[in-house]
């Protein structure tokens, strides 16, 4: 009889939880990427000598960073990228340097304030990256 109580008494303080809105702290957080990367776009990069910009986008409360991902099925693909700030410069951030992608979710620029104008510019990493689909979620 003990062990039907605090059964049912955990039953239902999940179903109070639940019916309040509030999840626990690892399901928050898992939503919060899910929220993040559920928003991305996706878009396709062809091959060409110079770097390739793809945007104007403005950042949101979606995500606290610009992160970008390869949809690919070729092993060894990667793309090279940066943010550009357009409203404030037309370099790179971080020191105008390029970081490298994969199929993993990565970020380019991170603690990017809401409503941020920005441009993505895109380069292979080697001439492997013939026509690459990526994603990016901001």
């Amino acid at each position: 009889m003990i062990r039907s109580k605090a059964f049912a008494s955990a039953l239902f303080t999940a179903a109070a939880l639940l019916a309040a809105g509030t999840a626990p702290a690892s399901a928050q957080s898992s939503a919060a990427a899910v929220s993040c990367y559920g928003g991305a776009k996706t878009l396709t990069y062809h091959y060409q000598a110079a770097a390739k910009e793809y945007g104007t986008y403005t950042t949101s409360s979606r995500c606290n960073d610009i992160n970008m991902r390869l949809i690919t099925d070729e092993p060894g693909v990667y793309l090279d990228a940066c943010v550009v700030f357009v409203d404030h410069t037309t370099k790179c951030n971080n020191g105008d340097a390029y970081t490298t992608h994969g199929t993993e979710w990565g970020t380019v620029a991170t603690d990017v304030k809401d409503g941020t104008d920005f441009v993505l510019r895109v380069h292979a990493y080697d001439s492997d990256a013939q026509n690459v689909t990526f994603q990016i979620a901001y």
